[in-house]
């Protein structure tokens, strides 16, 4: 097979999510419909928390910063996944697919640390409440912010750099809806150990050390709230933090599922279907989780319409 230097490359062909014509009509009309609750749902809330001074405190802040990383990575990727519904040839420059590469990452990988950090955030208002406004003041959200968007950029560079480092096959067909690290590995041709061992040791630190943070601090709330001798007191702590759990789950569960099995274990076309999860459902769900179920966030929203009603 013949082989054509990365940096002589000038486009790739994104196969996109199906190659059966009957239904990309369907899918169009219906990852449309997800980005539009995505867009209107981040957006909204990013804009309620932003207008409601009751709503800026360390906890709103981080989910400020979640919607808008939800929202962005979620624009980094579905615009183009959309192209190839309904374009014949759906190709994305060599520049375009590295710079896609690249903010997805930056994204994807910031995430993940701004839900370790609103975990932290929960376990110091449940298991510290005296100390909180001290423990969560603005410099240390500042610094923890710094710190989510400083592994996204970190992350995001090391996997970015290695892939232009890539000799690439002149077959420059992707088999997937956009540029992930696994599919364009496929279409190298030179050995991928490099990049193979910096996805499993980067991935590996990106979703282990959020869960390790998470696991620790969930687990010292449930001790504390094991503590409380109040039914309603329990009750009410538990629904603090059942926000949180479901979009962890969600994220992290199909996040590990994609990127650390091996290839033979899950066929792309699986890992597609897989990265679906995070690239589409959970930006989407993420505003819905937290609005539907968060008393502040309705009360908010009620006195906004409420107000746009009586003007």
């Amino acid at each position: 097979m013949t082989a054509e230097n990365s940096s002589f490359l000038t486009e790739f062909i994104l196969a996109g999510l199906t190659d059966q014509p009957g239904v990309q009509i369907p899918l169009f009309f219906l990852f449309l419909g997800f980005y539009v609750v995505t867009v209107v749902g981040n957006v909204g809330l990013i804009t309620l928390i932003g207008l409601n001074s009751h709503l800026h405190t360390p906890m709103y802040f981080f989910l400020y910063n979640l919607s808008f990383i939800d929202f962005c990575y979620s624009s980094v990727i579905t615009p183009k996944m959309l192209m190839s519904f309904v374009s014949k040839k759906n190709s994305i420059s060599y520049a375009g697919c590295m710079t896609q590469l690249f903010f997805f990452l930056f994204f994807v990988v910031s995430e993940s640390f701004i839900l370790s950090a609103m975990a932290y955030d929960r376990y110091v208002a449940i298991c510290n409440p005296l100390l909180y406004t001290v423990t969560m003041s603005p410099q240390v959200c500042l610094l923890l912010l710094l710190g989510v968007y400083g592994m996204g950029f970190a992350g995001a560079m090391a996997h970015t750099a290695c892939m232009m480092g890539v000799t690439f096959c002149a077959n420059n067909l992707v088999n997937h809806y956009m540029c992930d690290i696994l599919p364009l590995l496929e279409r190298a041709c030179t050995s991928t150990y490099v990049n193979e061992l910096v996805v499993f040791v980067v991935v590996g630190i990106d979703i282990g050390v959020p869960t390790f943070t998470i696991f620790i601090s969930y687990a010292l709330i449930l001790s504390s709230i094991l503590h409380i001798r109040s039914t309603e007191g329990r009750s009410k702590a538990f629904s603090t933090c059942s926000s949180h759990i479901i979009a962890v789950s969600l994220f992290f569960g199909s996040g590990a599922f994609m990127y650390l099995k091996p290839s033979s274990i899950l066929p792309m076309n699986q890992g597609k279907v897989s990265s679906l999860f995070y690239t589409t459902v959970v930006p989407m769900l993420n505003p819905l989780i937290y609005s539907l179920r968060n008393k502040d966030v309705k009360v908010a929203l009620k006195k906004i319409l409420n107000k746009n009603a009586f003007s």
